[in-house]
């Protein structure tokens, strides 16, 4: 039996494709990873998620979408950052992996079991998540908005967020609209400082 855990750490698609050099790039996505390394000792559970489209994705333009093919299955693209210490990932999600159908919140992905992102969560009890990862106005916001949904008391480490901004205030738009929901928006520093994870850092 699984004892109970409180507390996870979500790496929110910290894929290669969405950070510079990717074919979705996010503007200064890479620097997400240096916080989601120093913050990983510290979370007995550590959650990873990515977008893994087929090659014809309805999100892609070529399809009507509003993005370029991004994060397509078995690619580098899709591959997470190589910087990111993958050491203490306990779980991975994999979410849009069908062709007709998009996702946003990694809530909608599975892992290799099929299990869903709350399924494992409630299996270890966890009532608190803290989200780092790609991209702000995008998957985070969706992630996020729907772990409130859901019960869970949500923390966004602005530090380690970076937004897509097809318009210039999307990020920031998306965490006042976070804050407003009931997240607490805390930095990487306040994480490391406080208690609220409940837990010793090894």
């Amino acid at each position: 039996m699984k004892r109970s855990l409180d507390s996870a750490l979500v790496l929110v698609d910290i894929q290669n494709d969405f950070c510079p050099g990717g074919a979705l790039a996010v503007a200064k996505g890479d620097e997400t990873v240096a916080v989601a390394n120093s913050l990983m000792p510290h979370f007995p559970l550590i959650i990873s998620t990515q977008d893994w489209h087929p090659i014809n994705h309805v999100s892609f333009k070529e399809r009507g979408g509003p993005w370029p093919p991004h994060c397509v299955q078995g690619t580098q693209g899709a591959d997470l950052h190589p910087a990111l210490n993958r050491t203490r990932i306990g779980h991975y999600f994999f979410k849009a992996s069908s062709v007709d159908n998009d996702a946003y919140s990694e809530f909608e992905g599975t892992d290799d079991k099929g299990r869903s992102l709350d399924e494992v969560l409630r299996s270890y009890e966890v009532t608190r998540l803290y989200v780092v990862g790609l991209a702000t106005d995008y998957c985070v916001r969706a992630t996020v908005l729907d772990g409130v949904s859901r019960g869970y008391q949500v923390y966004v480490c602005t530090d380690g967020v970076r937004a897509v901004n097809v318009d210039a205030r999307d990020g920031e738009k998306a965490l006042e609209e976070m804050s407003s929901a009931g997240v607490h928006l805390v930095t990487s520093a306040e994480i490391l400082q406080s208690e609220l994870a409940g837990f010793a850092p090894s």
